[in-house]
């Protein structure tokens, strides 16, 4: 995920009285992908009952968060990022030194896909919006959502999803 928040910082402070804002880059800036992180199954289940399973990197602190995909050269198609929020929210994505094209996959509360943005564009700048409040996003392969059939409403199911979100 890359939040402007953490991507882009505003410094204010205080200079005779007056409040100063200055924008400055940050240091933390990725310029390499992240290590592995740590993987689990998760399962998506159509409306007919066929189950798609995906071995996903749990993105689970801002940080890992932040940096996302960024940097990877390819996404087999049986593996993805999983992005779990700390409570149901607006999810807000983009592309910012991603190299290959992802699916993008937003997951309410209830464990169902609410929406999909198939084959961002790699290093766009353009928001990809949840359009409401979801509890994960997921990160596929480019196009495989289109090739396996995955649609909105079909259930998403994995330890991390099934433990209260908070």
């Amino acid at each position: 995920m890359r939040m402007c928040a953490a991507a882009c910082g505003l410094v204010v402070a205080l200079a005779g009285g007056q409040m100063v804002g200055t924008a400055r880059a940050q240091d933390d800036t990725p310029t390499k992908a992240q290590s592995e992180l740590p993987r689990e199954n998760l399962t998506i289940t159509n409306a007919k009952g066929a189950k798609h399973v995906f071995s996903v990197e749990l993105a689970t602190t801002p940080g890992q968060q932040r940096i996302g995909e960024m940097f990877r050269t390819s996404v087999p198609a049986d593996r993805g990022m999983l992005f779990v929020w700390p409570y149901p929210q607006q999810s807000d994505m983009w592309m910012e030194n991603t190299l290959v094209s992802l699916d993008i996959v937003f997951i309410g509360e209830d464990g169902r896909i609410s929406a999909i943005a198939e084959n961002a564009v790699p290093q766009s700048l353009a928001r990809i919006s949840s359009h409401g409040p979801v509890r994960a996003t997921l990160e596929l392969q480019g196009g495989l959502t289109e090739k396996l059939g995955i649609v909105v409403g079909d259930k998403v199911d994995s330890k991390t999803l099934t433990a209260p979100a908070g």
